[in-house]
């Protein structure tokens, strides 16, 4: 791995931390769009009033200077305005009091008492909760700033929420207009509705909704990642980067369950040569990846979403002290998190294509890069299209 990076920081703590090494200098970082991708990431129906909260400004640290990266490793810090209602409990040194002690069914509470001996649960859930995936969307704006020099952009969408499915996919990146006009970050606008009155209903019976969201790259080169061992390969990668989201409980690659029930001839996508294409395929039902490489095509994912485990009506659990049965722990949570799980696997794929990308095609200069890149690219003459 060359490109690496840590989140560090609680729910309900001072602070999220980002350190990002590995990106090569000479990189432009849009601070703006940096902001914008954290703002990306608190919007949706069906989020929580923590959202209106947090403003999630990001401070730059160290590793850009004059709009640029300069190699050396990146920090930046996010500061949890909430925890000025949290100072007497989530406080480093004086910190006392908010223990809990009846695990969610659903969530890292009791695996994690377990694991690391707690009889406070609250250890547990700060950095077992979704909030440091705020952290992970401004490391993918980094990431992202890279792969456009490149012409590789990341776009998702909501595809189902609850039991309603959209079947209007991405299809090209002119989607992500209309994809962020919708509160659902759907393409369906029938279906969406049908989702919101389903978010609704949840809403109002304490409960909660999971869902599907799609994740598509374009313009990724054919030949990042490999076959010759198990850990090399791209499709892997991408789907740990996908099942380490919070919630995500399942990866698709292409139209996986649909080649699953069907016979080969039907769901193998058929090579194609023209002058002016180079190599092609009509079809991408294998989701731009065979033998753990990129093909050249579209890159497609669908994560699966769990719906979140803490309910407004919670359900059964027991107190890990006294052993008795008790209603399960309440946070303050969201009622569905699938349009911003969708911007959070932008995040993730995106750091996993500029690693690979970086493996390569280099690391130090991304003037050294693109030098590599077009050699590459004039070698396989492939043609890239949007």
């Amino acid at each position: 791995m060359l490109l690496r990076w840590l989140t560090a920081g609680e729910s309900h703590g001072p602070s999220l931390l980002l350190i990002v090494e590995g990106l090569p200098a000479g990189i432009s970082v849009d601070f703006s769009f940096l902001q914008q991708e954290l703002q990306r990431r608190k919007k949706g129906y069906g989020r929580g009033k923590r959202m209106e909260i947090e403003e999630d400004e990001v401070e730059v640290i160290s590793g850009i200077k004059g709009g640029k990266s300069i190699g050396s490793p990146i920090s930046l810090l996010i500061k949890n305005r909430d925890f000025e209602n949290w100072k007497e409990v989530m406080d480093p040194f004086s910190g006392r009091g908010g223990e809990l002690t009846s695990p969610r069914p659903g969530h890292a509470d009791l695996a994690g008492s377990f694991k690391y001996s707690f009889k406070d649960l609250r250890n547990v859930l700060e950095r077992a909760s979704a909030r440091e995936t705020a952290a992970r969307v401004a490391a993918g704006a980094l990431a992202k700033n890279f792969l456009r020099e490149f012409g590789i952009y990341v776009i998702s969408q909501t595809l189902a929420v609850g039991d309603i499915f959209s079947e209007k996919k991405i299809s090209s990146l002119k989607d992500a207009k209309e994809i962020e006009a919708s509160p659902l970050r759907c393409l369906d606008k029938d279906k969406e509705g049908e989702m919101m009155k389903l978010i609704d209903k949840a809403r109002r019976e304490g409960d909660t909704l999971g869902g599907v969201f799609e994740v598509v790259a374009f313009g990724v080169p054919p030949g990042l990642g490999s076959y010759v061992q198990w850990d090399k390969r791209l499709d892997g990668k991408l789907a740990q980067a996908l099942l380490s989201i919070p919630s995500v409980k399942g990866v698709e690659v292409g139209e996986a369950i649909f080649q699953a029930s069907n016979f080969g001839s039907k769901v193998h996508d058929e090579i194609f040569f023209e002058e002016e294409k180079g190599f092609y395929h009509r079809t991408n039902y294998c989701g731009g990846l065979e033998g753990g490489i990129s093909n050249g095509e579209n890159i497609v994912l669908k994560g699966y979403v769990k719906p979140v485990p803490t309910l407004g009506e919670p359900l059964m659990s027991v107190d890990i002290i006294t052993k008795e049965k008790k209603k399960a722990s309440r946070e303050r949570a969201d009622i569905c998190v699938v349009p911003a799980a969708g911007v959070v696997a932008e995040a993730m794929i995106s750091l996993v294509l500029t690693d690979f990308f970086l493996e390569k095609f280099g690391q130090d200069s991304l003037d050294d890069i693109k030098r590599s890149y077009e050699s590459y690219l004039s070698r396989i003459e492939w043609k890239r299209e949007t």
